[in-house]
């Protein structure tokens, strides 16, 4: 992995139908299917909305061998109206749907949590070596004849790992672990590989951006050391809906992307499918926009590990570094000043705006040569005025700098003078190359000067921002850099890039600033209208900052991905629901319509409902 210099993973090549994927073959988009499987008609208008949307794969849920059945039916009439995109098949807790579906649809996903192992119960049981070898020989003998058919039908696997539904046989030897999903992965990929079976994608999620990107690279790394080339799925699951879901999505996904991994993709959105490829696409063509990009010449920090990165700690000023939350600043150098005030920016950037005209408790950055020494307000130098420092009475001082300008005169006056922080900006086309190779030189350099990540965008597209603002700061944060975030974008209102660095940070596990939604993305399984349910939830619980809610559809990974939440709401069967808290289900078989009232009085019978 080149983490200064973008070029794609070397990944083998999967034949799914008329799409191969991995080689040279373009990243795909694919989605899901929301509707019963079953209802052939509402299926295949479907499939055909999300093809005309920019589909290359469409995923059905077969919970059965009678849905694995109708799937051979859609197909026939996807491909009668003039449509030969692949379709997927996905399985959970049922073999013999598997087995079917791989004699009607040109691509199989199963679950190595579930495909074998029991149903998931949390329960922490123990295994010798000889009882965990023989779980092992279980899943073997049951898995082989399902790659027969598979090589028989010429049908395509996705071993498809999720962080939520991990076998307790799992659980039981690796914990909650990236380490726990790659060995899981790994077991089943090391049968396809004795089998001499190739035709396999592989994918490995969570909803925690920071599992997820973690898990990935360590899967990627523990496969390049035993020879395997297999192409890659990514996703976030449960990344929810509307800002939150985008954001989520483009901090996870684009982080692999940027680093090369990723044959295929799907942004998991609490919204119909078809919303799903626009993003996608947006994020795909943002990362390629760097192919061939000039050299980045950069060497990587002294212990720096890039598959488990900590927080890089930098010199304490004021509320920024030595491990606080990163900071907020805002650019306000279009002169408005509307903001949000329930999650206020902590700085605004003025530029030559006059600071006497606003109030004394903002805290304001003014460029230099316009500062004046009053309360709270802070000078704004470029690097070709970096000599002036000193000549500047402030408690915080506030440089722009690119890695182009960070020679060794300019990081000796950084480490010298004690009270500047650094902008960090780039204009490289491989923007986020260009700012690890600064970051990761002034850790060489032992700078502890605290790093504010800037990046300026022209992008009218509010979704375009979010997907490519997400990709490009939520990578440096997931890397461990960062003590906050400037986002400039003059083509949209400020407050909407404000809230979009709030929404990065959180995606990125950084700083919490509002309720955390963990919302699927509905399926066929799902047992109540998504949607509604979303927008009834956070109508009720929007105001209880840092709380983690988790809305699933259905068991399969429900109280798994909520392991990560504090309370959930589950759909049970039709018309009921299930209440969590944490992993334990609390209340059983609910009716719907009381449910939201229900989980608001589970929240405040546990201390945890604020008005």
């Amino acid at each position: 992995m080149d983490l200064f210099n973008y070029h794609r993973r070397p990944s083998s090549i999967v034949h799914i139908g008329t799409t191969p994927m991995g080689g040279d073959h373009p990243i795909r988009i694919q989605s899901m299917a929301n509707v019963s499987t079953m209802d052939t008609e509402a299926a295949v208008e479907q499939a055909i909305r999300m093809i005309e949307a920019g589909a290359e794969y469409v995923r059905f849920t077969a919970q059965g061998e009678r849905e694995a059945h109708n799937l051979g039916v859609i197909r026939k009439a996807l491909t009668d109206a003039g449509y030969t995109t692949p379709l997927v098949a996905d399985i959970h807790f049922n073999p013999r749907a598997a087995d079917v579906a791989a004699r009607e649809v040109e691509k199989v996903r199963i679950n190595p949590g579930n495909y074998v192992d029991k149903i998931k119960t949390f329960d922490l049981l123990e295994y010798t070596d000889e009882e965990y070898a023989l779980e092992i020989l279980k899943i073997r003998e049951r898995f082989v004849p399902f790659l027969d058919l598979c090589k028989k039908h010429h049908t395509a696997v996705r071993i498809g790992v999720n962080h939520g539904s991990l076998s307790d046989r799992i659980m039981s030897r690796y914990g909650d672990t990236p380490e726990g999903m790659v060995a899981s992965c790994m077991e089943f990929l090391r049968i396809c590989r004795d089998e001499d079976f190739s035709n396999v994608v592989i994918s490995i999620k969570a909803s925690n951006t920071v599992v997820m990107v973690r898990t990935v690279r360590l899967l990627v790394d523990t496969m390049g050391k035993e020879e395997m080339h297999f192409p890659l799925h990514l996703g976030v699951t449960e990344a929810g809906d509307g800002e939150d879901g985008r954001i989520k999505s483009a901090v996870g996904i684009g982080t692999l992307l940027a680093d090369g991994i990723g044959d295929t993709i799907r942004v998991s959105l609490s919204e119909e499918p078809e919303a799903e490829m626009p993003v996608a696409g947006k994020l795909v063509d943002y990362i390629r926009e760097r192919e061939g990009h000039l050299p980045i010449e950069a060497a990587i920090a002294p212990g720096y590990n890039p598959f488990d990165p900590s927080r890089h700690l930098t010199r304490k000023l004021m509320n920024m570094g030595d491990g606080q939350m990163p900071v907020v600043i805002s650019d306000r150098t279009n002169g408005s000043f509307e903001m949000d005030h329930q999650t206020p920016p902590d700085y605004l950037y003025i530029g030559k705006e006059d600071p006497d005209n606003l109030p004394d408790h903002l805290h304001l950055i003014v460029d230099a040569h316009f500062w004046k020494d009053r309360p709270n307000t802070y000078p704004y130098f470029l690097a070709s005025e970096i000599e002036e420092l000193k000549n500047y009475p402030s408690p915080i001082k506030f440089v722009r700098l690119s890695y182009a300008d960070l020679s060794d005169r300019i990081i000796e006056i950084l480490k010298q003078d004690r009270t500047t922080v650094i902008v960090l900006s780039t204009h490289h086309r491989n923007g986020l190359g260009s700012q690890r190779a600064a970051l990761h030189k002034l850790i060489t350099a032992d700078c502890l000067s605290p790093v504010i990540l800037q990046r300026d965008y022209h992008e009218p597209d509010i979704e375009a921002m979010q997907v490519k603002a997400g990709a490009d700061f939520g990578a440096l944060l997931l890397d461990g850099f960062g003590d906050g975030i400037l986002l400039h974008n003059d083509a949209v209102p400020t407050p909407l890039t404000d809230s979009c660095m709030f929404g990065i940070l959180q995606a990125a596990r950084a700083r919490i600033s509002k309720t955390e939604y963990i919302s699927c993305p509905s399926c066929g399984r799902t047992l109540f209208n998504l949607q509604a349910t979303i927008a009834r939830v956070k109508e009720a619980t929007s105001h209880l900052k840092g709380l983690k809610i988790g809305i699933m559809g259905c068991i399969v990974n429900g109280p798994g991905e909520m392991a990560d939440a504090d309370y959930g709401y589950v759909g049970a069967g039709r018309g009921r629901i299930s209440l969590y808290k944490g992993k334990t289900c609390i209340l059983k078989n609910i009716p719907e319509e009381d449910a939201v009232k229900r989980l608001v009085e589970l929240i405040k019978e546990n201390g945890d409902w604020h008005s």
